[in-house]
């Protein structure tokens, strides 16, 4: 085949892809399911088009392209959005990854006739939830921020441990002498060497990119690449988790406060749709269908295991310690989603030489195209049955961008205004922008109005500012005095108080606080809407029938003195339980 039929078939492929992508909008239908259907019907089973059957090739693929996926969620995230659910996802992560393998597994080698370190290895690959299928799905859900960011969390996290399980299975069927102790060393060595180096990486190309200006806004993506190569590929060449650094990195960088951002995020996001395209056609291609007829039994009853005993269980003792609803674990449990993951890892055991792994592959591919399509199809009427969703998508915040116009040296400057900020009201002559700085135009609405010194700012605006860049180093420091936070009632300098209307929303689940963003839900209060939340200038609030916001500080006091006066054993458990929260921050 010639280079440019190659990379017609590849254009082709593609186009098909995004047709694929729009039906499956219509339909409602998981896309990724299409794009494995896609490579199954090109390939040597389907039309014949595309001959292949490269399990090597397969793992490449697959090993790029969950990468570039990882990545791209860490970014998307932020470590501030998932940091205060990071002890559970964690615990699922790690703690459920391991109960459902070890159930799946067992059970699997009872119903399959297998050794039990062979039924192991069967659950260990479809022990992890996909993290492009739950990324996917929570981009269109309204599921409620404190679920929908622990499935964020336990997407990226859980993906090295199940990496490491497989690998350590197929080693321990290889070698006789091989044991517990050897797994448990195997996960300590990789996960440490993935987190040093995620973390190392990921802070040193913040600090890089937040102190250097590149000279073309088209850099920045460059730049952001090179950190998620630079992240997974020294981890890997030192054994560790690639995986593990990649994710960590991506977080870090998602909460840097650097030039470019928007560009880098739809760059990355880009990129994680075509690698996720990529990885499925392959898969696709990788699939016989004739050879699925005998296996059809086999993977309807390893899906039904995993959906309604293995997962339910691991998430049932994972967050045993966390106060979740029934109805919170039963979504927990439900969000299991399998996708190319599972399939990637079957291929694992195959290139590894694992004697009877290639009919594993074959089934894994089923339960995994079972559950994506039974939970991936439900999970939203499920969680709306269950009322655990919110009146719009969880999507990401506003960012302060950084755009450049090297080769005329300068940049252009983009800020959001909330409603607590200190420049509301202002008028434009009175921001305090230095000479070489100008506020180019006033986005409010839908309309763009041109700046004259006597325009007043207003919430919701957003400010697009010129400046040059001689004077770039000093806008950072500007825009952070223009943030402020909820001013102080008069007569009550402690806490900022007021009633909680109809109009702040859901006081259990708040997306804003007085025209703040809410990044990160500390506490929720059981049977009562009311919760402890973080907010985006970095204070934090109280909701319920009254707010409560400030510093940890004044909140503590007032929590405090709220538990001193309670009438009644709940409200002392709740404020009880603020004062803890708040003496932790």
């Amino acid at each position: 085949m010639s280079e440019g039929h190659a990379i017609l078939i590849a254009g082709a492929l593609l186009l098909a892809a995004l047709g694929a992508s729009l039906a499956a909008a219509r339909l409602r239908l998981p896309a990724l399911l299409l794009f494995l259907g896609l490579g199954m019907a090109v390939g040597s089973d389907g039309t014949g088009w595309i001959d292949f059957n490269d399990y090597n090739v397969a793992r490449d693929v697959g090993t790029a392209a969950l990468a570039l996926i990882l990545f791209d969620g860490g970014l998307s995230s932020g470590l501030a959005r998932i940091r205060p659910v990071l002890r559970t996802a964690t615990k699922l992560a790690i703690g459920g990854t391991l109960v459902t393998a070890i159930v799946c597994g067992l059970i699997a080698a009872t119903l399959f006739g297998l050794s039990p370190l062979y039924g192991l290895l069967l659950g260990s690959m479809l022990a992890s939830t996909d993290s492009a299928a739950i990324f996917g799905l929570l981009r269109e859900s309204t599921l409620s921020r404190r679920l929908a960011r622990t499935l964020e969390g336990e997407a990226g996290l859980n993906d090295p441990v199940a990496v490491l399980l497989v690998l350590g299975f197929v080693q321990w069927i290889g070698r006789p002498d091989y044991g517990v102790a050897d797994m448990f060393l195997l996960f300590l060595k990789q996960l440490g060497i993935g987190a040093f180096f995620g973390i190392g990486t990921g802070w040193l190309s913040s600090e890089a990119l937040r102190r250097v200006r590149l000279p073309n806004a088209g850099l920045y993506p460059v730049a952001s690449f090179t950190t998620a190569a630079l992240a997974f590929g020294t981890a890997e060449s030192l054994h560790g988790s690639g995986f593990l650094a990649v994710y960590i990195a991506g977080l870090l960088l998602g909460d840097a406060p650097i030039a470019g951002r928007q560009t880098i995020a739809a760059f990355h996001d880009g990129l994680a749709w075509v690698a996720q395209i990529a990885l499925f056609l392959t898969l696709g291609l990788l699939v016989s269908p004739s050879q699925l007829g005998p296996l059809v039994g086999e993977g309807i009853a390893l899906a039904l295991v995993l959906m309604f005993l293995a997962r339910p269980l691991g998430v049932a003792l994972a967050t045993a310690a966390d106060r979740f609803s029934g109805a919170e674990r039963i979504i927990l449990s439900w969000a299991g989603l399998r996708g190319a993951v599972p399939v990637v890892l079957a291929t694992f055991p195959v290139t590894s030489g694992t004697p009877g792994s290639a009919r594993f592959f074959n089934i894994v591919f089923f339960a995994v195209v079972i559950s994506t399509l039974v939970q991936g199809m439900s999970f939203e009427p499920l969680a709306r049955a269950l009322r655990l969703t919110a009146p719009e998508p969880l999507l990401p915040r506003p960012m302060t961008e950084f755009g450049t116009i090297g080769r005329l040296g300068a940049e252009v400057v983009e800020f959001p205004v909330y409603g607590s900020d200190r420049v509301v009201g202002k008028r434009v002559r009175d921001l305090g922008l230095p000479h070489g700085a100008a506020l180019s135009v006033i986005v409010r609405g839908q309309e763009a109005l041109p700046p004259r010194g006597s325009t007043e700012i207003a919430a919701g605006d957003v400010l697009h500012m010129l400046v040059r860049r001689e004077v770039a180093g000093r806008i950072p420091d500007l825009l952070a005095r223009w943030r402020g936070s909820p001013p102080a009632a008069h007569g009550a300098p402690q806490v900022f108080t007021r009633a909680w209307t109809e109009q702040d929303g859901d006081p259990g689940d708040p997306d804003l606080v007085g025209g703040i963003p809410v990044t990160g839900l500390l506490r929720a209060r059981i049977g009562f809407p009311a919760a402890l939340v973080t907010l985006e200038d970095g204070s934090f609030a109280v909701t319920g029938p009254t707010l409560v916001a400030g510093s940890a500080g004044q909140l503590l006091g007032y929590a405090q003195a709220r538990l001193a006066a309670a009438r009644d054993a709940d409200d002392r458990g709740w404020w009880g339980e603020v004062a803890v929260a708040l003496g932790d921050a």
